[in-house]
């Protein structure tokens, strides 16, 4: 009884540290790393497809505490237990790249505007999604791990943020070493700052002032005047639709010159500079052409032949952006029929093929670049819808699901085969019909090469799960098959032992009754 509570107390152990020899990771490591850094991390895991492995804590295969875990370490199980801070979800999440996101069993990274990205499952990977709903989070929380910026530039996926106060400013500018940045709804600056380490000519309390202060007026119109009056006129001198005095003063001139620019971005033209000032002080703020006119100027002057001189394409969003303007882009080529994939924000090499087709059939040369003569007829009323149009890839998989046949029933049906047909229209000639079925059957082997891409990841999670399992059931099975053929043999030495003591007793016991005899 006391051998078998020994062999069972040494499986035991054994059991033990095999298991965290195989599956574990050290609960705890050196922290190191910045909140933009880690929502950089995250995206890059999902743009990379990183599958989910459970236990996983290494590039390529991870699981949700393992996502953050392999960047900066740290706590692994009680990352919202040793947390600095943390607040509800429900309540706002602060605007602070790279929070941890946490619900029951579950968490995630915090990118900005309402996003962010978890190991979700086996099935899923690596995931980029909207906040809400059915995806809702309960905390947010400052991992210990990670440092977080108080005050000053941020650099966060080719963008320029600043901080104050712990967030990184929005709808405003700031005065910083002389220059004058411009920060949109987004967060992102107008221009790319001298010195990443230089603050506010302000002091803090600035960021109260009239440009974000809840005291300030929210709208600026004629009439109005004062500092943020200045920032108007200046950012519109720039983008070519004012060309009078910078004097605080919103005048009949400044109200044209902001109209102007209100009819060129494309939203409500009423010459009140209210929330549309996101756009007036972002990246992509529209410019004045050769053909407009800027405000305070009374007449032309250039030589005729200058002003029908066509200017140069401004670039609005191109392969490799990711913004919500790619979104919105994204949207107008779905409705038209153009892309059949849920907009996403980022600008890859499926939205570039969808922007040459609507460049094609409009018109316009097929670069697969969305520049101002693009963008302007993609959101008029002039813009032709595909006539084949391409069906959405995710509302087909999605009900071919519900219908019982699963995604694999699908994948051969990326378009809908009706949309390889070319119409015969008779304005339609012969070079034009071979270059739309070429444009097609890129789609096509696009998307399916795209669909197949995404099993990979899941499926080799799979695998490196079940062989852990395997190599954990093997070195097992070794270590007690040793165990066991030690003890065994020491038990026969024993008995061999007992035996010849025995033996020798008996022996004894004969040579002294043979003696008295």
């Amino acid at each position: 009884m006391h051998r078998f509570k020994k062999l069972v107390a040494v499986t035991l152990c054994i059991l033990v540290i095999t298991s965290v020899c195989v599956f574990g990771s050290s609960v705890s490591a050196g922290a190191s790393g910045t909140g933009a850094g880690l929502a950089e991390y995250a995206l890059n895991a999902y743009y990379e497809g990183w599958a989910y492995s459970w236990g996983g804590t290494s590039p390529g295969a991870v699981d949700c505490s393992g996502l953050i875990y392999s960047y900066c370490g740290g706590e692994r199980i009680a990352m919202i237990e040793t947390c600095t801070e943390q607040g509800s979800v429900d309540a706002g999440i602060p605007r602070i790249h790279g929070l941890g996101l946490w619900r029951p069993g579950h968490v995630g990274v915090y990118i900005e505007n309402n996003m962010e990205v978890d190991a979700r499952g086996d099935e899923w990977g690596v995931c980029y999604d909207e906040i809400g709903g059915w995806n809702n989070w309960t905390y947010w929380f400052k991992l210990a791990a990670v440092s977080y910026p108080t005050y000053g530039w941020e650099k966060f996926n080719g963008n320029y943020y600043y901080y104050e106060d712990g967030q990184y400013i929005v709808n405003t500018s700031r005065t910083i070493d002389g220059t004058t940045y411009y920060f949109d709804g987004n967060g992102h600056s107008s221009t790319t700052p001298s010195n990443m380490s230089s603050t506010a000519d302000d002091t803090p309390s600035s960021s109260g002032s009239s440009s974000s202060g809840s005291s300030a007026p929210t709208t600026w119109s004629n009439g109005s005047s004062g500092e943020e009056v200045e920032k108007i006129q200046t950012r519109l001198q720039e983008l070519g639709f004012y060309n009078g005095p910078i004097d605080g003063e919103f005048g009949d001139a400044t109200e044209q010159a902001y109209r102007a620019f209100q009819e060129a971005a494309g939203v409500t033209v009423d010459g009140i500079a209210g929330s549309d000032r996101d756009v007036l002080y972002s990246d992509d703020a529209p410019r004045a052409t050769a053909t407009e006119e800027p405000a305070a100027e009374e007449e032309t002057t250039a030589p005729a032949e200058e002003a029908t001189e066509p200017a140069a394409p401004q670039v609005i969003v191109q392969n490799g952006d990711f913004s919500e303007e790619v979104i919105n882009v994204q949207s107008k080529l779905l409705e038209l029929g153009y892309f059949g994939l849920e907009p996403t924000g980022f600008y890859g090499d499926i939205t570039e093929e969808a922007v040459k087709a609507f460049q094609l059939q409009n018109g316009l040369e097929a670069t697969g670049i969305i520049d101002d003569a693009t963008y302007e007829l993609l959101f008029s009323d002039k813009a032709a819808a595909n006539p084949t149009p391409v069906v959405n890839v995710e509302e087909q998989q999605d009900a071919a699901v519900n219908a019982g046949s699963g995604p694999s029933q699908v994948t051969s049906g990326l378009l809908d085969p009706s949309g390889l047909i070319l119409s015969n229209e008779t304005n339609q000639t012969y070079a034009n019909t071979a270059s739309n079925v070429a444009d097609k059957t890129s789609k096509v082997t696009e998307q399916a090469l795209a669909s197949s891409a995404s099993v990979i990841p899941s499926f080799a999670a799979q695998v490196k799960r079940t062989a852990n399992i395997w190599i954990w059931f093997v070195l097992v099975a070794v270590i007690l098959g040793a165990v066991s053929f030690f003890m065994l043999k020491r038990d026969r030495k024993q008995t061999r032992y007992q035996r010849y003591v025995a033996k020798k007793k008996k022996e004894s016991a004969k040579a002294q009754l043979s003696a008295r005899w």
